[in-house]
């Protein structure tokens, strides 16, 4: 193990189910829902929800990079939902639901576009992917009650 971590940003419809995936994965250190990707400063879940702030919901995740790459951490982010639903994610609709990729640097652009390139080509989802692959701007935490929100309800899972 090593005293390094990085941030990865991913959005895959509810942040609930996301967050809980992630948080399975050895070298994954901390994970935070919020909001990022939209135009108002210091949304709430209600503005977010109301579709007017142009905010995915999104999982921060805090890891080490000498045990888990972010490589790994895209191939989790693509089995935890369908990224070829445009802004949707099962019975959740709203850009506030799109599958996105908040890159911190050139290098997690360059990652992340191979890695959706290589997803295309696997052939494993039947429609194009959707997904936006954007530099990550402001990230606001959502309220704490949505932080580990399954996990405090004691459910491994979402509905999806």
């Amino acid at each position: 193990m090593t005293d390094t971590t990085d941030i990865a940003y991913f959005a895959a419809g509810c942040f609930w189910g996301v967050e809980a995936a992630f948080r399975q994965v050895q070298g994954v250190r901390e994970t935070v829902v919020g909001y990022q990707g939209g135009v108002t400063i210091n949304p709430n879940y209600q503005d977010v929800c109301a579709g007017q702030t142009q905010h995915a919901e999104v999982v921060k995740v805090v890891f080490d990079p000498g045990v888990v790459s972010y490589d790994d951490l895209l191939n989790v982010f693509w089995q935890s939902h369908d990224p070829t639903t445009l802004n949707r994610q099962g019975p959740d609709i709203g850009t506030q639901y799109r599958s996105a990729i908040f890159y911190r640097d050139d290098e997690q652009k360059a990652i992340a576009e191979a890695s959706k390139q290589s997803q295309g080509r696997r052939g494993f989802f039947r429609r194009p992917i959707v997904t936006e692959i954007s530099p990550a701007l402001d990230f606001y935490p959502a309220e704490d009650y949505h932080q580990q929100y399954l996990e405090k309800r004691g459910l491994a899972t979402c509905h999806i």
